[in-house]
């Protein structure tokens, strides 16, 4: 009877849950190790590393891993009366699943935390270049020579001896440099004039009899016309530059800039509207500068140089232009039609395919107006033109790793080669403006492979900044 009884508390005993069974031996262990592993769960907050602060910096905090012991209140982790039972010891596979999310997560955080840490470090290297390559941000350099500083005033010494004739100028050392997009300044012509720079543009549109000025037709006003902002000012420069005195009579001879007078400055012409109708209009207006002997002509036989040389690009048609007999307006020719081989000796494997270009084929641009009687890059010369440009971004193309590769400096030396065999000035619009290391490294390739003019837009870099050097590795 008494087996009965006792087998009977063993079938209930095994039906109850695990937590009731044997709570007199093993509910004491279980309780120690219980208390053991919940302190184990809320452990003393560790010192964060370097790294693990960036990272909360960023938004991307370190997740802890949660030992294998740890408890957790999810509603499949409580037993029946509510109690929380431990968890079980995790497998080999959902181990290693475990530590390739872990190591992936860390990946994810390193490839965003990347690009700023490498930013962050340029940037500093940067300002590091301001504070002690540009010290002149602080303070100045340059020597003010405040000696004498009334000389030449009425009733000082030296009165009436500080200015001469022709000093408008005075100090200005001219430089093969062009004014791009010129009227956009703040002091049309004079800006240029003032940093030396030998080539000015002027876009022209023609409305109402009148030639305008500006880049577009929104930015046109009826007083900035092509007289008021060009003919008018240079007239009277010149007039003042070519004095009619008992020392000079009726001297005409005399350019813009004082420091040399038989340099003449290139005034470019873009015609913006319908080159036939508009030719006649800037032919008309010129003549202020034709009368008094101030513009370069061509009189059949050879050139004959003035203080300004007038020449038409954009829409300027090339057949009215030849079509004069005494011709005072000058063709802007394609450049990148005129790319010649190098001789027998100095050419290269990248030479052949190159010298397809030489044949004219039009595509439309700059310079194609009136030239379909044209075959061959030798009807541009010296007698009807005077620049070769073309777009550099187009022509040569982007350029890669902060310098020019052999097929792009083929195509410069190319060009350039073919339009001085011509008589023509190689000119290269569209050149890269930034960063200015780039900017200044182009320069340097343009003017010592022989190009005649740079155009620009930063005329103060241009003339006063050492650009021929390189201002640091990146900028």
């Amino acid at each position: 009877m008494a087996s009965k009884e006792s087998g009977k508390l063993d079938a209930v005993s095994d039906s109850l849950p695990v937590h009731y069974r044997d709570s007199s031996s093993s509910f004491g262990d279980d309780e120690e190790d219980h208390v053991s592993d919940y302190s184990s769960s809320n452990p003393r907050e560790r010192r964060r590393s370097l790294v693990g602060r960036l990272l909360q910096v960023l938004g991307m905090t370190i997740r802890r891993r949660k030992a294998s012991f740890d408890y957790f209140s999810s509603p499949r982790d409580e037993s029946a009366d509510g109690l929380l039972k431990r968890k079980r010891i995790s497998p080999p596979r959902e181990i290693r699943r475990c530590r390739r999310s872990y190591v992936a997560g860390f990946l994810r955080r390193a490839c965003l935390a990347l690009p700023v840490l490498v930013l962050m470090f340029f940037g500093l290297l940067h300002i590091l270049q301001v504070l002690i390559g540009r010290a002149q941000l602080f303070w100045d350099n340059d020597v003010y020579d405040n000696w004498m500083p009334d000389w030449g005033k009425s009733g000082q010494p030296g009165d009436g001896l500080s200015h001469y004739p022709t000093d408008a100028t005075r100090d200005v050392i001219p430089i093969p440099c062009h004014s791009h997009n010129d009227y956009w300044r703040k002091r049309p012509l004079f800006d240029a004039i003032h940093w030396g720079c030998t080539g000015v543009e002027a876009d022209v549109w023609l409305f109402d009899e009148e030639l305008y000025v500006g880049h577009n037709t929104a930015s046109l006003t009826k007083n900035r016309t092509f007289r008021n902002l060009y003919i008018n000012p240079l007239v009277d420069l010149l007039d003042k530059m070519n004095p009619n005195s008992t020392f000079s009579p009726n001297t005409t001879g005399h350019g813009v800039f004082d420091e040399d007078p038989n340099q003449s400055l290139i005034l470019l012409v873009d015609f913006k509207t319908n080159g036939r109708d508009t030719y006649p209009y800037v032919h008309k207006q010129l003549e202020a500068l034709r009368e008094k002997d101030y513009l370069t002509y061509h009189d059949g036989n050879e050139i004959q140089k003035r203080p300004v040389t007038v020449v038409g690009t954009g829409n300027t048609p090339f057949d009215m232009v030849v079509s004069e007999k005494r011709r005072d307006i000058f063709f802007d020719a394609p450049l990148d039609k005129m790319w010649e081989p190098a001789r027998s000796s100095e050419r290269s494997e990248s030479d052949e395919p190159l010298s397809l270009t030489s044949t004219i084929a039009f595509s439309g641009g700059q310079g194609n107006v009136g030239t379909g009687l044209v075959t061959s890059a030798d009807d541009f010369n010296s007698t009807n033109s005077y620049y070769a440009s073309v777009s550099f971004t187009k022509t040569v193309g982007f350029v890669w790793r902060g310098h020019l590769s052999h097929k792009q400096m083929d195509i410069i030396r190319g060009q350039i080669r073919g339009a001085q065999r011509r008589g023509l000035k190689a000119r290269y619009w569209d050149t890269p403006g930034w960063p200015i290391n780039l900017r200044n490294h182009i320069w340097h390739v343009l003017m010592k492979e022989g190009a005649d003019m740079l155009n620009v837009d930063d005329l103060k870099g241009a003339a006063v900044q050492n650009w021929i050097a390189r201002t640091h590795g990146l900028w």
